[in-house]
């Protein structure tokens, strides 16, 4: 089984900064990617970030959010620059684990991340 602990949520200010991690450790056969999505009250889940092959963001936090990994310690993380109130919600952390010929996906507990004055 693959766990995912994520750390670095907390309370910022608006235009500030936060670095999320998340660190995968169990029994893991190889990672593909991992990303981060975040969820905000009321609202559905939504991707932000993501890096495998390639990478993505959401629209919302281009040219704010930097994703990054390192491989060697199956860990990925979250820089997050300007932050907006509109921000606020709870990010998880994604890794999509390939076993063989088959695809699992492994979800963080999640990490609050608010963004208030």
């Amino acid at each position: 089984q693959v766990q995912l602990v994520e750390s670095g949520g907390g309370l910022v200010q608006p235009g500030g900064s936060l670095r999320l991690s998340c660190a995968a450790s169990g029994s893991i056969f190889s990672i593909n990617a991992m990303g981060w999505y975040r969820q905000a009250p009321g609202k559905e889940r939504e991707l932000v970030a993501t890096s495998g092959g390639s990478t993505n963001y959401a629209d919302s936090v281009k040219g704010r959010f930097t994703i990054s990994r390192d491989n060697a310690k199956n860990t990925v993380y979250l820089q997050m620059n300007s932050l907006k109130p509109e921000d606020t919600a709870v990010y998880y952390c994604n890794a999509e684990e390939k076993r063989f010929t088959t695809l699992h996906e492994h979800w963080g507990q999640g990490t609050q991340v608010t963004v208030s004055s």
